[in-house]
């Protein structure tokens, strides 16, 4: 038996990176995926393309997670198409580093608005199906960052922490209609953004970490696949690290 057979997941951002990777493992477990980005563009179609050969029902949505009357449209027309939502991945996601005395309030403002608003906005989009249901799972990207801050990223930290805040509050609210709610944290993962990095600093990095490696997308993905599974269901508002031991 699959772990999420017969379940129905929506994954923002998910064309590529981390996002890619959580949509082909829910796949590869039986999930069917509905999935946002910006365009559905070359590389979304392909995605579209790979998660289709694993045998789900799967469709790419042109979405601005940022924006709230848009993604009350699209989850409405995920629900048309699907059914049923039982799963919501809130993974999109920007950076825009700087230090503060050189952040503009541009930077800043798009930031917190794709990074922390879309998590309002999703959750706020699927909540009264997955009430109907009286069962959901909502998995929220948050990020070391989020829990330690990190110097030159105030804008992404302060997105992410909020989305702790956030996933705590929602876990409260809805817990007692069956929907759980949960974040993760990872820590220094290997993406094309990451792996652009020069080797002396991913180098650095990897002394950091207990584990002495950069993680996977497919290490965050396996962690959502529990968390979106029945083997997570007395697990609600809490943040996972997945960093390594990065963070303790």
């Amino acid at each position: 038996m699959k772990l999420l057979e017969g379940k129905t997941a929506i994954i923002t951002g998910a064309a590529r990176g981390i996002g890619k990777a959580i949509a082909m493992r829910f796949a590869a477990e039986g999930c069917n995926v509905a999935f946002t980005d910006l365009a559905i563009n070359e590389a979304a179609q392909e995605t579209e393309k790979e998660i289709a050969a694993l045998g789900v029902k799967v469709k790419g949505f042109a979405s601005n997670a940022a924006n709230f009357d848009e993604t009350q449209k699209v989850v409405e027309e995920i629900v048309k198409e699907f059914g049923r939502v039982d799963i919501l991945v809130n993974n999109a996601g920007i950076t825009k580093d700087t230090l503060l005395m050189r952040m503009t309030e541009d930077q800043w403002d798009a930031v917190i608005n794709v990074n922390l608003k879309s998590c309002f906005n999703f959750t706020k989009a699927v909540q009264s199906t997955m009430l109907k249901q009286r069962s959901g799972s909502i998995i929220n990207m948050s990020s070391v960052v989020g829990v330690s801050g990190n110097a030159g990223q105030s804008n992404y930290s302060a997105s992410k922490a909020g989305m702790i805040g956030f996933t705590k509050s929602i876990a409260k609210e809805l817990g007692s209609r069956g929907i759980r709610s949960n974040a993760i944290a990872p820590g220094f993962i290997i993406t094309e953004m990451t792996g652009a990095l020069p080797d002396d600093v991913k180098k650095a990095w990897e002394g950091q970490i207990p584990l002495r490696r950069g993680g996977t997308p497919e290490d965050v993905a396996n962690t959502c696949v529990y968390l979106g599974s029945d083997l997570s269901s007395y697990v609600s508002g809490q943040v996972i690290h997945v960093c390594g031991g990065m963070n303790m």
